[in-house]
């Protein structure tokens, strides 16, 4: 920086370079300067929480009267203009930082000094007046536990209802449109593609009501704890009075921690969580491998379903078309499943009263939310609604399964019906072929009447 492109700031450790038009000081740009690692910082939602964070905190002091009311209300009108993403690029701390989100908390102290002292007109400190009540240890954890409560009530729980939505139409759709199953990606007895997808509605609704389970732990906050849960330096009631009206600015779920030497010590709560958006991905891996497996093809697949033609599939193949979209959702799973395993290393990274992998464990955890969220919505209008199903290429490879000998145990045992599968699987013939022509009719055991009963195929496809 010229010395025309910067001005001169201050810290406890001495004088800093800050770029002249800045909105934060000095502690952010030795953040800056000591973290030139990733290029990225908080995720936009963390940094609006963080902004509420400090306007209920500033009104609680005000009310609590450890704050004089227009250095609180200056604060909170700065909150504001920061919470709408206004100045998101006055943010530029790198996530991987000092594990307690202190140089987050700093920058947006200073965020809002700068900005509240124009406002009044006087100034607002960042510490003894925007941090009043606070410290980084049970802010900043607090702004992860909101933000991430926050996207997984607005963003994926909508999201996924919309896939499972769209599945469930194509259950009802094809419930009686028989295909052969496939355990260990054998031939086994048939089911229907309504049932398949069924299940994998079920998948995603049961999904949902994982992330709805763990909420509650999501939404409890260390807020007030301050330094190492304590509360020191806070006024008596300030916990209650902020997560009131840090619940009444969101208009989120949050309550206050139980225990706050749990809450500040430990992020089980977001291992949590992680651990249910885990388990979407690896549903949603299993469901969109299904439907590559269904539609592969045209010609030496299965080919049982169309899978939507959204683009030329390759550069060198003419006419090539690939399952693009269940593509991107399994890139997208393994992305979900690698953050989590970082944020369960992270979870593990504290000792005593902190831990110190706070920030990556917020970005990962808004990540893997946004992608899942993105990404089911795409599955669900770029995929599963457009699928169209080859009944007669699934119908007819029901019938070629040996395993539709099944409901014949009942009549001549189980021995006798593996013979029948192994001579139709031999002798390239249906099984009722196999049937008659092992004789069993003509000696009387079966009639081809209870041959045709037993190997209806849609009977097959339930109980009886």
């Amino acid at each position: 920086m010229t010395d025309t492109e910067y001005r001169i700031e201050h810290d406890t450790m001495g004088e800093v370079r800050v770029p002249v038009n800045a909105l934060y000081g000095a502690q952010t740009q030795r953040a800056v300067e000591n973290f030139p690692i990733s290029g990225k910082g908080l995720e936009p939602m963390q940094i609006a929480a963080l902004a509420r964070i400090k306007k209920a905190a500033a009104l609680a002091n005000k009310d609590l009267g450890t704050l004089d009311g227009a250095i609180a209300d200056a604060i909170a009108q700065a909150a504001d203009q920061v919470a709408s993403g206004a100045h998101d690029g006055e943010f530029p701390v790198d996530t991987y930082q000092t594990g307690s989100g202190t140089s987050s908390n700093m920058n947006m102290n200073e965020v809002l000094s700068t900005l509240a002292t124009r406002i009044l007109g006087a100034t607002v400190h960042p510490n003894d007046h925007v941090n009043a009540s606070q410290s980084s240890n049970d802010v900043f954890p607090t702004s992860v536990h909101i933000a991430v409560t926050q996207a997984l009530i607005d963003t994926l729980i909508p999201s996924l209802d919309h896939l499972a939505v769209a599945l469930e139409a194509k259950a009802v759709l094809w419930k009686d449109a028989v295909k052969s199953g496939r355990t260990h990606l054998m031939d086994a007895t048939p089911v229907t593609l309504g049932q398949e997808f069924g299940g994998y509605a079920r998948q995603v609704r049961l999904g949902i009501e994982r992330v709805q389970s763990a909420l509650p732990r999501v939404a409890e906050v260390p807020l007030g704890g301050t330094a190492v849960g304590t509360g020191i330096n806070t006024p008596l009631g300030f916990p209650q009075k902020v997560i009131e009206l840090l619940a009444a600015e969101t208009e989120l779920p949050i309550t206050e921690a139980k225990d706050h030497f749990e809450a500040q010590a430990n992020r089980d709560g977001l291992v949590e969580a992680s651990g249910a958006l885990r388990t979407i991905a690896v549903s949603l891996t299993k469901i969109n491998n299904d439907l590559r497996w269904m539609g592969s093809g045209p010609n030496t697949g299965l080919g049982e379903l169309h899978i939507p033609d959204l683009q030329p599939g390759s550069s060198i193949m003419p006419g090539k078309v690939n399952p693009v979209v269940p593509e991107a959702v399994l890139m997208v799973c393994a992305r979900v499943i690698g953050n989590d395993a970082t944020v369960a290393w992270a979870g593990a990274s504290g000792s005593f009263e902190l831990n110190v992998a706070i920030p990556v464990m917020g970005t990962a955890l808004l990540e893997s939310i946004r992608l899942l969220s993105s990404a089911s919505r795409v599955l669900a209008d770029k995929t599963i609604d457009g699928l169209q199903a080859n009944l007669g290429r699934a119908a007819a490879f029901a019938g070629m399964s040996p395993s539709i000998v099944t409901p014949l145990n009942k009549l001549i045992g189980y021995e006798a019906a593996a013979k029948i599968a192994k001579h139709s699987v031999a002798k390239g013939i249906t099984v009722r072929d196999a049937v008659i022509d092992l004789g069993y009719v003509e000696r009387g055991e079966l009639t081809l009447e209870q041959l045709d009963e037993k190997l209806d195929l849609l009977s097959m496809t339930h109980p009886g």
